[in-house]
């Protein structure tokens, strides 16, 4: 959340001449309301359920940059499937500098509504320690901090 990734990716796909996918957007539109309303209306648990059936929708793409939500790595065994149909990459960036990138932007992400400066950036960087085994199995990482703003 807040690393850059549709930013990079669409840059990515466009240099590549490949399609863009973010997961997000996908899933919005297939659902017809916002992550947020998923998130309200269905839960965190059928939301991980749609990422993860996307994904395994999306595995035969072999010429599009896929920006997926944060979470979906780290859920349903998806880094795995990741990891086997393409290049995962992380996109690393530091807890201050993601809670710097959120704090405004709050309102549209249901896991960080309504948390102070100081509640937010402990919950970014209690899910970054909880994240970053997985991120780190990547093929690659870039640090974005300093280079990306979002």
């Amino acid at each position: 959340m807040g690393s850059g990734k549709t930013t990079i990716g669409r840059l990515l796909a466009k240099d590549l001449g490949f399609d863009f996918i973010d997961t997000d957007s996908f899933i919005e539109a297939q659902q017809g309301i916002t992550i947020a309303e998923i998130f309200a209306l269905h839960g965190e648990v059928a939301f991980r359920e749609m990422e993860h059936k996307l994904l395994l929708d999306l595995q035969n793409c072999n010429s599009a940059v896929i920006s997926t939500g944060g979470g979906m790595p780290c859920h349903n065994g998806n880094m795995d499937v990741m990891l086997a149909c393409g290049k995962a990459v992380y996109l690393k960036t530091s807890p201050q500098a993601l809670a710097q990138r959120l704090i405004l932007s709050q309102d549209e992400r249901p896991l960080i509504r309504g948390k102070t400066e100081t509640e937010l950036l402990q919950y970014i960087t209690e899910q970054l320690a909880k994240r970053e085994p997985v991120y780190n199995r990547a093929y690659i990482t870039i640090q974005t901090e300093g280079i990306f703003c979002c």
